[in-house]
């Protein structure tokens, strides 16, 4: 049995999704997407946006195409609205529209103002057969930072903490290591390299001196974030040294020195006004991996999108709680004895 048009679009656009997640964690400040060409049922070219500033995903595509000849008689499958506007690339609307592709299937619509259905409009307009809604919802689950960020106006928040089979996240002198296994802590490397920045408070930065890079992973360093209300901490500290940037939120003073950016809130509403400036620098996502002070506060006003939580079978008998979750736990994992959880707000 042939499978049905529909199928044929799926899957096609479910090959489109692989690619784009290629692109994870490079793209910042731009979406990840992927793009697939076809010709008569089979795929001739393929490419998804590799980093930020380069061609764009459908650029490549039909850069990979052998014989361009064959794009006036083919489907191009996006995995978001191609750009109308020009960036630091010129319009893949106009691209698409140069080589006569005859129809273009997209999954999910860009909701960047920018954007916004012009795209979708200009191809029409161009005389090219324009379908959207195609594993839509695969689409924006891929590219969730992205939406978030055009639409509550803020970073996509991913929250991440090791706890004790008893419960806590540190003993009562704030020392935390190890509660997690090696494999876990290299999962969470991985991890850094997906998102545009890596956020801690005061004393997971005091007491832990981190270094907030992924160097147990290949990929790129996210942007430091530290959260130091009234600047009492040493400048000597790790996530103040190399060359990787750290920004300083606090209550008095703004300046720059060195590597690190500091950025004076006032303390109504603080975190509500950090979210605000890191939108305003084009911030799409930031993992937040303590302590447990600011992980409550977070979780207390509502701030997060996504939790990953490891729940080790160390006791400790006494510390300092783990935070209370109030979402949708979607995934369970076991990473070697560690119990890994992942959850959503509702």
């Amino acid at each position: 049995m042939c499978p049905s048009p529909r199928s044929e679009d799926q899957k096609f656009m479910l090959r489109a999704i692989q690619l784009a997640e290629n692109g994870l964690g490079a793209t910042y400040p731009n979406p990840t997407v992927g793009c697939v060409i076809v010709h008569q049922g089979k795929i001739i070219g393929e490419g998804w946006h590799q980093r930020a500033g380069e061609a764009h995903a459908e650029v490549n595509a039909v850069a990979s195409v052998k014989d361009p000849s064959l794009l006036k008689e083919s489907t191009a499958y996006v995995t978001l609205e191609p750009c109308s506007h020009y960036g630091k690339t010129p319009p893949c609307a106009d691209l698409l529209i140069k080589h006569q592709l005859r129809r273009v299937v997209v999954a999910a619509t860009d909701t960047n103002p920018q954007v916004a259905g012009t795209g979708l409009n200009k191809m029409q307009k161009a005389g090219i057969i324009v379908e959207t809604g195609v594993c839509e919802a695969e689409a924006r689950e891929m590219n969730r930072r992205f939406f978030i960020f055009m639409e509550k106006k803020r970073p996509y928040v991913v929250l991440k903490w090791a706890q004790t089979a008893d419960g806590f996240v540190a003993r009562e002198n704030f020392d935390s290591k190890w509660i997690s296994n090696i494999w876990s802590r290299t999962l969470v490397h991985k991890w850094r390299t997906e998102e545009q920045a890596i956020m801690v408070g005061k004393n997971t930065a005091h007491y832990d001196n981190p270094s907030l890079n992924a160097r147990m992973w290949t990929g790129n360093d996210p942007v430091r974030i530290v959260i130091d209300r009234h600047l009492t901490l040493d400048s000597g500290l790790n996530l103040f040294r190399g060359k990787q940037p750290t920004i300083c939120y606090n209550l008095t003073k703004s300046d720059t020195k060195g590597n690190t950016t500091y950025v004076a809130i006032k303390e109504d509403n603080f975190l509500k006004a950090v979210f605000d400036d890191l939108y305003q620098r084009k911030i799409l996502s930031v993992f937040i991996e303590g302590g447990a002070g600011l992980l409550k506060e977070i979780l207390e006003a509502d701030l997060w999108d996504e939790a990953r939580i490891f729940k080790s079978q160390m006791i400790f008998g006494t510390g300092i709680s783990a935070p209370k979750i109030n979402g949708i736990c979607q995934e369970k994992h076991l990473v070697n004895e560690d119990n890994l959880e992942i959850w959503r707000s509702k």
